[in-house]
């Protein structure tokens, strides 16, 4: 008898390990400290694992092109683990394309898209006394134009080179994540510093408060969309990169702000079998609630935009396996 009642004890351990081995591994890459990157990402973890589509973690990254190198080069089916990047639309198709350097000689073209998330801003952030009203003022100041070989580097570039500046105009350059960018600005070591994320961001809404309590107010540069600067990345990435307005409650600016915006999505790579994707898909939509809580600017990740971004036929395509779900929910035909 003892024997018998043993002899299942072992079969249901050994059972149990084989599901745990079965059961596939998803890694998220995140983005820095402070950013909506790595909360949202933390939240879209939790989402899998707690509803047994997978186990995933999150990982911190430099951002958006270290997420898909990593996609690229560490998804492994035979392990049933597949990297899933968080990334602006603007450096998922220039990967994708092989456009950015780092990816000319192997292009991330195995990334498929899963869901839209959300827009991003491409903050220009200093403070009212710093003087600094237009773009073209940055020259001479202290300036942080984000972690090297980020989205925000790239398009703070971009940006620069649309107001014909280059960082040697700078009095001095940093290249700094989000969060340590915004405390250098509210000790006074930097004067601007770039920065590419959903609204609100967290460490700028702290470095509102902050400023605040010094008797001095946040500033977000603004860029007209008459600009030269609005129009360079306008053509690059039509599309792509959008021109709006930052209202003044998201940051408590005195005024509202015109500027430019780009958009976020999460990709998975065409490995991922299509019922793991739809699976993703479905534990995500239905959690809604998790990410929003995680971070306000989850509150765009919705089925519609998702399908308007599907409709519109962008150059990356879509998993099929999202492309399912979109189907069997309704959002598209």
């Amino acid at each position: 008898m003892k024997l018998g009642r043993l002899m299942v004890a072992v079969l249901v351990l050994v059972l149990g390990t084989a599901l745990a081995q079965q059961r596939p591994r998803v890694v998220i890459p995140t983005g820095s400290t402070g950013g909506v990157f790595f909360f949202y990402g933390q939240a879209i973890a939790k989402i899998l694992t707690e509803s047994g589509v997978a186990e995933a973690t999150s990982q911190q990254t430099g951002g958006s092109y270290d997420n898909l190198l990593l996609l690229r080069d560490r998804t492994d089916p035979r392990s049933n683990t597949y990297y899933c990047a968080l990334a602006t639309t603007d450096s998922a198709l220039v990967t994708y394309t092989g456009q950015e350097p780092r990816f000319a000689q192997r292009k991330a073209d195995m990334q498929r898209i899963m869901f839209y998330m959300y827009p991003s801003l491409i903050h220009i952030i200093t403070s009212e006394k710093s003087g600094i009203r237009v773009v073209q003022d940055l020259k001479g100041k202290r300036v942080s134009t984000g972690q090297p070989g980020s989205s925000t580097e790239n398009l703070a570039l971009l940006v620069l080179q649309g107001a014909n500046l280059k960082p040697t105009d700078f009095a001095k350059r940093e290249r700094l994540p989000a969060a340590e960018s915004a405390k250098a600005l509210s000790e006074g070591t930097i004067d601007a510093y770039f920065w590419v994320g959903g609204v609100p961001t967290a460490s700028v809404v702290e470095l509102a408060q902050s400023l605040a309590r010094k008797g001095d107010r946040i500033a977000i540069v603004p860029v007209p969309p008459q600009s030269t600067t609005a129009q360079l990345l306008t053509r690059r990435f039509p599309g792509i990169v959008t021109t709006g307005t930052l209202p003044s409650s998201a940051y408590g600016t005195a005024t509202s702000v015109p500027v430019l915006y780009t958009g976020n999505v999460f990709l998975c790579p065409e490995s991922m079998p299509e019922e793991l994707a739809a699976a993703i898909m479905k534990a995500v939509f239905t959690n809604l609630q998790t990410l929003t809580t995680a971070t306000p600017a989850a509150r765009d990740t919705t089925l519609k935009n998702t399908a308007d971004l599907y409709n519109q036929k962008v150059v990356i395509p879509f998993h099929p396996g999202a492309v399912r779900y979109l189907r069997e929910a309704g959002a598209i035909r």
